[in-house]
């Protein structure tokens, strides 16, 4: 019989090189998955952060509570009205107006919502929540918007000790989740609130209300009771604000603030006089917007007339027209010559503002008209006007979130590169990959060398072994 003689040398060295080149492709592979653990690692640190806040049990309610904020917080929220009509901006009015129609969208509601398992599964025990991993879809992030309208009080505020009003609160939640709606007012020197229910007076003129739940989209009115005192009118130009806080679960919370004005009719009434004040409204621009005034001598004398406006902070004149002076930060005085009886004089001032004043508009500002005759005795009268802007409209919307990259993927843009440590990170994938691939580069190169040897090699003669003799 024929065999082949192979020698013992080739063998072992054939049997070397086979583990050998198994070896260097584990360790080629496994150093490639490398790059992707390290550029994992910033994400799986944050997750891991994360992991560590406060989380509530199961079924409580998040806190939308503002840890600088400090006295009672009323456990129930103001009642709400439907809303204005949203092309038509809400206006004040100088008499409660209850109603009883329901709120548009759905009603928000002082309850925690509750959430019910279907019937068909089985019961299954309260997990305490988790930080989503990598992968998880972020949260809806919340969002709200707040609209006010104006106090605006009648003739009959001079014949009053005091006068109660109401102002009429907008609130819409424009995100995409169920959130915790907290509403809180500051009102100026002379107001006080009328017993609003469900608010609280926490000093400096501040008041915080309770809470809604409210659905995304919902869109509700409530009216805020104040008082006005009967010489609020020696402080104009007045102005409050107010504040929305939304809390949505897995989400940072949303505010929004808009200001109102408080807008006295002319007076106090004063026979051969009359003032008028017209609105001053800034476009998207931001641009200088202009007041215009009318002063009315309709008494039976000449009279010399002159005006002075007082304007919020951050609004000013920035260029005063011929007979007119700056007399102060905010005051503007302007001379008008005589005023002859039975006719009226017009001024038109240029006035601008900074954007932080127009955030908070609606805004109010005074003007005080004055005639002098030759003869009797001065006359003297005062109003408010208000004062917008569109930027204070502009309210960002809430983005969506942006999609997450896979596990072991780090996106060029992501905090993580943009951070000071992100230089350390990128370095390190950058080096683990080309010592992977170099090492792949060996193993193929060994296992090529290794399949080229054999084919090389030459081919031992056979052998015919000895016939066994007997």
């Amino acid at each position: 019989m024929a065999r082949v003689d192979v020698r013992p040398g080739r063998r072992a060295g054939d049997r070397r090189t086979v583990p050998l080149l198994a070896i260097s492709l584990a360790v080629g592979l496994t150093v490639a998955a490398v790059p992707g653990w390290a550029a994992a690692a910033p994400t799986a640190a944050r997750v891991a952060t994360a992991a560590t806040d406060p989380v509530g049990e199961p079924g409580a309610e998040p806190s939308t509570a503002d840890p600088t904020e400090t006295g009672p917080v009323p456990s129930e929220a103001p009642p709400t009205t439907s809303p204005p009509p949203a092309s038509t901006p809400p206006a004040g009015t100088s008499e409660p107006t209850p109603t009883t129609t329901a709120p548009e969208g759905p009603a928000p509601t002082t309850a925690a919502p509750t959430l019910s398992a279907p019937p068909t599964a089985p019961p299954v025990p309260p997990v305490r929540p988790s930080a989503p991993g990598p992968g998880s879809p972020a949260a809806p992030p919340a969002a709200v918007r707040v609209t006010t309208g104006d106090i605006t009080l009648t003739a009959a505020y001079w014949n009053a000790p005091s006068t109660v009003t109401t102002l009429r609160v907008t609130v819409t939640n424009t995100g995409a989740a169920p959130a915790r709606i907290r509403l809180a007012y500051t009102l100026p020197a002379g107001l006080t609130d009328a017993g609003t229910r469900g608010c609280a007076h926490v000093g400096d003129g501040a008041h915080r209300c309770g809470e809604w739940t409210s659905a995304p989209g919902a869109r509700f009115s409530t009216l805020l009771r104040v008082r006005v005192a009967g010489d609020a009118w020696r402080q104009m130009p007045l102005s409050g604000s107010v504040q929305v806080t939304a809390t949505a679960p897995g989400a940072e919370p949303a505010r929004d603030d808009e200001g109102f004005a408080v807008l006295f009719p002319p007076g106090p009434p004063v026979p051969g006089i009359r003032l008028e004040a017209g609105e001053v409204a800034f476009d998207i621009s931001g641009g200088a917007s202009r007041l215009d005034v009318r002063l009315g001598n309709t008494g039976r004398v000449d009279a010399d007339g002159r005006v002075e406006v007082v304007l919020p902070a951050g609004v000013t004149v920035p260029a005063p027209p011929a007979g007119c002076t700056a007399a102060g930060p905010t005051r503007t005085r302007c001379d008008l010559g005589t005023v002859p009886a039975g006719r009226a004089a017009h001024l038109r001032l240029p006035v601008s503002a900074t954007p932080e004043a127009q955030r908070t508009a609606p805004l109010a500002g005074a003007v005080r008209g004055k005639l002098d005759p030759r003869s009797g005795r001065a006359r003297q009268v005062q109003m408010s006007f208000r004062i917008t802007a569109a930027a204070a409209l502009a309210t960002p919307v809430a983005s969506p979130p942006a999609p997450t990259g896979s596990q072991g993927v780090l996106a060029a843009d992501s905090p993580a590169l943009r951070a000071g440590g992100g230089g350390s990170v990128r370095q390190t994938a950058i080096i683990l990959i080309a010592v992977s691939t170099l090492l792949v580069v060996l193993a193929l190169t060994l296992a090529t060398t290794s399949l080229r040897r054999r084919l090389d090699a030459p081919v031992p003669e056979p052998t015919t072994a000895p016939a066994p003799t007997d």
